[in-house]
């Protein structure tokens, strides 16, 4: 993931996600107990009423009256349900809301021992249960044992548990969104001077600012000085290299002007004709490499884009013209809107280089294909339908001064010139075998 505030926003909900989850965890176990405390607290006072209403007879047993204090006790199917059961686990009493309803027996608790337990109706209906033995002293002042028990449905407690997690969710999801879209516009805030830094080295690329601005933030204040300093030293050793180059051309000139001179004083020679045309190739050759560094990069550090189909179309034109004996024929593939980022010259240089090898050494056809996304990677590929270069023979050929063929005119740099300007804009050249037949150059660069 590229984006700096996607990365932070990602990471902040997630801590979000695990320590609202912990809460949301925390405050349902926290309410949860406390409702079933509650639960409990309300059963044991019911009890406690049933154990007062409680009275002995004079036949050893005990009767409660038939209206109770809480009237739930009362109501068929009210949910809250009571029983008086005897030593020997026989039901003696049970309140009128019990009827048709099976209280679970359980366990008998030790005597005085007040019982919780979470049990389930014949229906399946969860209830909890508080269970309490007691040894009765009767008329006669002998004691005996019975087991008083009240129990009450939980359907009641689920719902409220259940409409409390809905509740929690939606609240903390509604804070969490909220602190989201906070942490967003704060982000973005905090942000901006590394959009601006974005931006002005943009504009520092298309030659619209000399150097960064220094309204930064502290801590981006060293990271603008020293792209700055890198940028005067960019300028200067472009401006030295121009300088030198100046000074090459100057001294290339006169000697140059001298030769023609002296060559056309000898027009009608047939010699003189060839000798002129390269001198006119050498002049071309140093204009070019003066352009390079002067063109633009004393001015702007990063160069703009070069549309590609267009530069091919001019270097397929020429080389017909080159190789009009041979006549081979040159198909060409470039998607639309494809751009090279740097300098024109280079890229001439580039593919110029690889098509003249190409039509060098082809039976007859050349092929070259340019792919990529538009301000993404872009993969040249240059083919023929000659001899090929044998696998051995691929990597010395990249090398300067290295020929296949000594009898074949060049002078063994041109690949060499392609693989160094390709690894300067980090790019790679790959030599292969063509469908065609021939050799493949393959240049990629980002």
């Amino acid at each position: 993931m590229s984006s700096l505030s996607a990365r932070l926003l990602i990471s902040v909900s997630v801590l979000l996600v695990f320590f609202f989850g912990v809460t949301i965890v925390v405050l349902d176990t926290a309410f949860r107990t406390a409702g079933e405390q509650a639960q409990q607290d309300i059963l044991d006072g019911h009890l406690m009423a049933i154990l007062a209403a409680a009275e002995a007879t004079e036949t050893g047993g005990l009767e409660l009256p038939p209206d109770l204090q809480e009237p739930r006790f009362g109501t068929i199917g009210s949910g809250l349900y009571a029983e008086l059961r005897d030593a020997d686990g026989e039901p003696v009493w049970r309140s009128r809301s019990a009827l048709g309803t099976d209280i679970p027996a359980g366990t008998v608790p030790a005597s005085g021992v007040r019982q919780f337990l979470l049990e389930s109706l014949a229906d399946g209906t969860p209830v909890l249960t508080l269970s309490l033995a007691v040894q009765w002293e009767l008329p006669d002042g002998n004691y005996r044992p019975f087991v008083f028990k009240v129990a009450e449905s939980l359907e009641s407690f689920n719902a409220q548990v259940a409409g409390f997690r809905r509740q929690l969710f939606g609240w903390f999801a509604a804070v969490a969104a909220i602190m989201l879209l906070s942490i967003a516009g704060l982000l973005r805030h905090l942000l901006r001077p590394l959009r601006q830094i974005e931006n002005e080295i943009g504009e520092i690329e298309q030659g619209q600012r000399a150097e960064l601005s220094g309204q930064f933030p502290t801590e981006l204040t060293g990271v603008a000085r020293n792209m700055n300093l890198l940028i005067d030293s960019e300028r200067a050793r472009s401006d030295r290299y121009r300088k030198t180059l100046d000074n090459l051309a100057h001294s290339l000139k006169t000697p140059l002007a001298a030769m023609r001179a002296l060559l056309n004083e000898d027009k009608d020679s047939g010699e003189a004709a060839r000798l002129n045309e390269q001198i006119e190739r050498m002049d071309e050759i140093v204009r070019y490499q003066l352009r390079k560094p002067s063109a633009s990069q004393a001015q702007n550090l990063v160069l703009a884009r070069v549309a590609i189909e267009p530069e091919i179309e001019r270097l397929v034109a020429g080389l017909a013209k080159v190789y009009h004996d041979k006549s081979p024929v040159i198909e060409t593939e470039v998607g639309a809107g494809l751009t090279f980022r740097g300098d024109a010259g280079d890229f001439l240089e580039i593919a110029g280089n690889l098509l003249d090898n190409a039509c060098k050494w082809c039976q007859s056809t050349v092929r070259i294909s340019v792919t990529g996304a538009p301000g993404g990677e872009t993969r040249m590929v240059v083919a023929d339908d000659g001899p090929g270069i044998p696998d051995d023979a691929a990597e010395s050929l990249l090398q300067r001064g290295t020929r296949l063929d000594e009898n074949t005119p060049g002078h063994g740099i041109g690949l060499a010139v392609v693989k160094e300007l390709a690894e300067s804009y980090g790019g790679t050249l790959e030599i292969g075998r063509a469908d065609l037949g021939g050799a493949q150059f393959t240049v990629t660069i980002p």
